[in-house]
């Protein structure tokens, strides 16, 4: 017999990351979900174009136009300079004379150029949704609490923090309070050579990848001087023991982009492209990169790609639309560059910075008004370059 019930509403409250999640609520302090007000200008207007040349001639030397080679190439055909997050931000700080910013890339890019940049200076980043998986993997708090794990275990006096650049300002801060440093995908091996000089154990954060293949790749580590610390468990999933054996104490972080590429994708590009060299960025997985010809970082993978010999096959595992820029332009050199996985793969974040973002933006500043400005404040900021510039200074 089938009984029919009336359902009753449910007293259910959702929970604030539940809010988030469906966009319903703002946390200004998040790398997500922040609000981005104005009204855009719709995709389908074809004069879009014609709408970010003319704020960009008018706004003429007051603006600089960072992309990251993760962007679009619509958005890219505006960019003053592209590079890495690093290399952009250090561009920002060398043009003083820019009262405008504009940094097409993710939050904590947008952080570290307001870092690096005289006071006078407006960083402004068109979409303030733009933000990094990876970066949100450590927040302050957490690390904090990791912190007072690794003091119980009595090992904080000997560890010495190094951040990846693709970290919030708060993570950099914490670096520069304890003494430790920031580092790139490219000087990541000099920057662990430093702080072993320093102490005898790193906590690494947040991308647990790049740590993990620096130790053991490039410097001898084996993967048992390694653990992982995992924020979401008591005492990081970890015992004093663990700690206190470990060299590389590694956040448990990475990239949602990278991290797609598998051994299997190595594999199948070899059986279908005879000949391939297969080059990946280092915040792929150990295995990947084990099994990979080359490693390096976006800037290395363009420049192997310049320095390679007409008729040569590249499969890359890095972002699509990077890979796809690059194949479009060696196309002409007989070269042949493929994206590592059959999956389109996309950074979403990275995406979320479109043309109708950028010509909003732009023509508000030219109308004098000043949008989505990134501002770190004054203590983190200090203690986020002292971070930065102890990076700087290594040989």
């Amino acid at each position: 017999m089938r009984v029919v019930t009336t359902a009753q509403p449910l007293d259910v409250q959702p929970t604030p990351l539940a809010l988030l999640l469906l966009g319903r609520e703002a946390d200004p302090k998040s790398e997500r979900g922040v609000e981005c007000p104005g009204d855009l200008p719709s995709p389908s207007d074809p004069n879009l174009v014609a709408r970010a040349r003319a704020a960009k001639e008018k706004l003429g030397d007051k603006v600089f136009i960072l992309g990251h080679h993760y962007q679009r190439d619509e958005v890219i055909e505006f960019a003053d300079v592209t590079g890495d997050s690093f290399k952009l931000a250090k561009d920002a700080a060398a043009r003083p004379e820019a009262e405008y910013i504009v940094f097409c890339g993710v939050h904590f890019m947008a952080e570290s150029a307001d870092i690096l940049t005289s006071d006078d200076q407006k960083v402004v980043l068109p979409d303030l949704a733009a933000g990094c998986s990876m970066a949100d993997m450590a927040t302050a708090e957490q690390v904090a609490e990791c912190w007072d794990v690794l003091t119980e275990a009595g090992v904080a006096d000997v560890t010495v923090p190094v951040s990846y650049m693709n970290s919030s300002a708060d993570i950099k801060a914490f670096t520069g309070k304890h003494g430790g440093t920031i580092c790139t995908s490219s000087n990541a091996k000099k920057a662990l050579e430093w702080a072993f000089e320093q102490g005898e154990k790193v906590l690494f954060l947040p991308d647990q990848h790049l740590g993990r293949n620096t130790a053991v790749r490039d410097m001898g580590m084996s993967l048992d001087d390694c653990v992982l610390y995992n924020p979401h468990k008591p005492n990081g999933g970890l015992t004093a023991e663990q700690l206190r054996n470990a060299k590389m104490i590694l956040w448990r972080g990475h990239c949602s982009v990278h991290g797609r590429f598998s051994v299997d994708s190595v594999n199948d590009v070899r059986a279908r492209i005879p000949g391939v060299n297969v080059l990946v960025h280092p915040e792929c997985k150990h295995e990947v990169v084990a099994a990979a010809d080359y490693v390096g970082s976006t800037e290395y993978i363009i420049k192997a790609l310049e320095a390679a010999p007409a008729g040569s096959k590249w499969a890359i595992g890095t972002e699509l639309n990077l890979v796809r820029r690059l194949a479009n332009r060696f196309a002409a050199e007989d070269k042949e560059v493929v994206f590592l996985d059959k999956t389109v793969c996309f950074c979403s974040t990275m995406n979320r910075i479109d043309l109708p973002h950028l010509v909003w933006t732009l023509e508000s500043l030219a109308e004098g008004t000043l949008v989505n400005r990134i501002q770190v404040d004054e203590e983190t900021e200090s203690f986020a370059k002292l971070a930065l510039e102890r990076m700087l200074a290594l040989p």
